[in-house]
């Protein structure tokens, strides 16, 4: 049934559903006086919403003009339920911690597209080298084809902006100014196409006219795209120079005649007949019009085959180029956030399962990630009042001074500081629950052995995964944010993967094993703390005892050789003593040094995971600095439109928080906002809605706390203002696809939705 709401966006169907809790403020349509207390009540409530960007709350634009009101982040601090005497400080602190995540990530995409920017700027200043010299044979046969980039970007095409801006700005520095990316959507055929190039193109180039000429061009380009004016166009540039910006970074000799590079974004999308008919023209001006193409592709390169013909794609000259994998950049981004000590905040198992799940199940979109720690991070500093802590260890010792005494009293609540009070002596228990002072002398100490706790940690599980992460099958996984997973969830060595693990590694040839211990070298030698240093000396003693077994192996096999080198044997001889040798061996059971040597490491690694590895609530006092919270952040980020809808319509209290809008069940408060009452109304008819006797439903629910007034003109205005308000009521909810209008019968709306939710 095709309708023009938003109907397929709304209605997603769970198999399991449950009610969201989700603070969301309306604005009152009442009095001044009513109107300006709603006001305060949004910025109160708005502010934790505010920071989540779930989907199905996109219906509330619809109830009411609330984009009017902006709430900074400030005051989600400041003037929400949670407010308490530090919530400037935590805000602070939550902005400069973010600012630092958000700067290490943008400097780590950048040096992860890094490669393939520089391989795809190499491949654009090749293509037009040969451009001058077009009376030499082969480049006469080059100009006939079109240099073409295919960029293999991988299906999160949500993080496909950020790249091709990144990589057009790039290109505009060290190739030429005249850059232009084009989208699908704004070429549905030659013409719009044409006109878009034409556009874009003369806009990026640097010789940029008077303003009085620009509104005269623009009509023009309009009436004459084709590339016969782009060639005039080019000639007139390329004659006069573009204005070359002081950082850019090109050669004089370059700008003689710069290409034009055309990235198509979404090459999938476009139309096929769009794509031969621009090639096949360009391919007749590329003599004049250099030309480079670099084509988006979310998929595989096969589709430019697909969706053009051997006629057309022999008019390319195609090269590929891939980007890095998006799972490899997701262990790269967690690697540089969460698998260090250089930001505190962390996340728990649950957590870090919403969000990789959301990404692996979803969108495979970098960004969305980033957006949900981001999310993970604000909820941490809002909802947990020691967040405050949650800072480098030098500045928590100092804030630990500071500390009043509900904030003393929050930490003697924290589960796991009671765990350890209860583990020490009755007159030290007795001290940290009634002495302040011992109190923060105690929680400065245990912040440290936090901070100790997780540079150990994380080495350990580097150096764990190195073992693990080539085993056969990955019993305890592939990536390291599998191994994480597991080691935040349970003790490690617990599990059946884990008992798999250690068989297996005792079963390493010594080629291997002295490759994984020279990694774990490299591991501890790189880490600038030194709480593990003598595991790193114990390990390359490991390492030196292999050599030696190699040495005395080699004086063994040359003494050998020569006491046996004047023995003679036959074929059955030899067959009759590796019988025997095998059978001595079976019987003996005898390990060689290199056995006993393996199952010393393999015990080594052993200790050193059950010893650090353990789960991170058996710390004391990681309530500061992890946030667990997965269910408020699965509420905000796994959307459920169909059931948030309902709930808001059906019971607006459940959002609003307003008393006056609690109402027992079949009743319909007349305060309610319109669309809620026109929902109501609408739950109890069938499947055609009249619209008279909708109309008059309604009108009789919101006049009915009113006053009859005699005056016969205020009450034409009256019923004039009720039904405007009636008619806005009906046409939100055909947007939001619960009805559309209907053929069958005159003034009447059919019923599209049946049933709770």
């Amino acid at each position: 049934m095709a309708t023009s709401s938003v109907s397929k966006g709304c209605f997603v169907f769970k198999p399991s559903f449950k009610k969201r809790k989700i603070s969301v403020p309306v604005a009152g349509r009442k009095g001044k006086a009513e109107n300006e207390q709603q006001k305060t009540f949004c910025s109160q409530r708005w502010g934790r919403f505010a920071a989540c960007f779930n989907p199905s709350h996109l219906f509330y634009q619809f109830l009411l003009p609330i984009q009017k009101y902006q709430f900074p982040e400030k005051d989600y601090f400041s003037k929400g339920k949670n407010e308490s005497e530090d919530s400037k400080l935590r805000f602070e602190t939550y902005h400069l911690l973010w600012q630092q995540m958000k700067s290490e990530t943008e400097q780590l995409q950048e040096e992860l597209n890094k490669n393939l920017f520089d391989s795809l700027i190499q491949f654009l200043q090749k293509s037009h080298s040969g451009f001058h010299n077009s009376n030499d044979w082969s480049c006469q046969i080059k100009l006939k084809e079109i240099p073409t980039a295919a960029l293999i970007l991988g299906v999160n095409v949500t993080d496909h902006d950020l790249i091709f801006r990144s990589l057009t700005e790039a290109i505009q520095n060290n190739v030429t100014p005249h850059v232009v990316a084009l989208k699908a959507k704004d070429c549905p055929d030659i013409k719009h196409f044409l006109q878009k190039f034409v556009t874009q193109l003369t806009e990026c180039c640097g010789n940029v006219k008077a303003k009085e000429e620009e509104s005269v061009e623009v009509t023009q380009r309009k009436t004459n795209c084709s590339m016969d004016s782009l060639t005039a166009w080019y000639k007139a540039v390329t004659k006069t120079g573009p204005k070359m910006p002081s950082k850019k970074r090109i050669t004089s000799s370059q700008w003689q005649s710069p290409p034009v590079v055309l990235i198509l974004k979404d090459m999938e999308s476009f139309s096929t007949k769009v794509l031969q008919d621009f090639i096949i023209i360009s391919s007749q001006h590329l003599h004049e019009f250099p030309l480079i193409l670099i084509f988006g592709i979310a998929t595989s390169p096969i589709i430019i085959h697909r969706l053009l013909p051997h006629a057309v794609s022999s008019l390319l000259c195609i090269e590929l180029f891939q980007s890095l994998s998006c799972k490899e950049h997701l262990t790269t981004i967690l690697d540089k956030l969460l698998l260090t000590t250089q930001f505190p905040f962390k996340i728990n198992e649950k957590v870090l399962q919403v969000l990789t799940n959301i990404f692996l199940y979803h969108d495979f979109s970098i960004q969305n990630f980033i957006k949900g720690l981001q999310l993970s991070l604000l909820e941490h500093f809002y909802s947990q009042p020691l967040s405050v802590l949650c800072c480098n260890l030098l500045e928590a010792k100092k804030r630990i001074n500071f500390l009043s005494f509900n904030q003393c009293e929050h930490i003697r609540r924290l589960p796991s500081f009671r765990r350890y009070v209860e583990k020490q002596a009755s007159e030290k228990q007795v001290a940290l629950l009634t002495n302040e002072r011992i109190l923060k002398v105690e929680t400065q100490s245990l912040l440290e052995n936090l901070h100790v706790y997780h540079v150990n940690y994380f080495l350990v599980l580097r150096c764990l995964h190195n073992f693990t992460s080539s085993l056969p099958k990955y019993p305890l996984g592939r990536q390291i944010r599998e191994l994480y997973c597991a080691c935040l969830e349970k003790s490690i060595w617990d599990s059946e993967d884990y008992g798999s693990a250690l068989q297996l590694l005792r079963m390493l040839a010594k080629d291997e094993l002295m490759t994984i211990l020279k990694k774990c070298v490299k591991v501890f030698n790189a880490s600038s703390e030194k709480q593990l240093g003598g595991t790193a000396k114990k390990i390359e003693e490991f390492l030196a005892e292999f050599q030696n077994l190699d040495e005395a192996k080699e004086e063994e096999d040359a003494s050998g050789s020569q006491s046996k080198g004047l023995q003679k044997t036959d074929l059955y001889h030899l067959q009759k003593s590796l019988l025997e040798m095998k059978e001595l061996r079976r019987t003996s059971k005898k390990q060689t040094k290199f056995e006993i040597l393996r199952e010393k490491v393999v015990n080594f690694i052993d200790s050193l995971v059950r010893e650090y590895l353990l789960p991170p609530e058996t710390q004391p006092l990681h309530e500061v600095v992890y946030f667990s919270s997965a269910h408020s952040l699965r509420e905000h980020l796994n959307a459920a439109p169909r059931i948030t809808l309902h709930t808001a319509l059906n019971n607006p209290y459940y959002y609003l928080k307003n008393e006056a809008l609690k109402s027992e069940e079949g009743c319909i408060p007349n305060i309610a906002p319109d669309i809620c009452i026109a929902y109501k109304l609408h739950l109890e008819c069938s499947r055609l809605i009249n619209l008279v006797d909708w109309s008059e439903a309604f009108a009789t629910v919101v006049t009915a706390a009113e006053q009859m007034d005699g005056n016969a003109s205020t009450s034409e205005e009256r019923n004039e203002i009720i039904h405007a308000r009636f008619v806005r009521a009906v046409s939100e909810l055909e947007l939001l696809g619960f009805i559309k209008p209907t053929k069958q019968k005159t003034d009447h709306v059919a019923r599209l939705t049946w049933g709770g939710c």
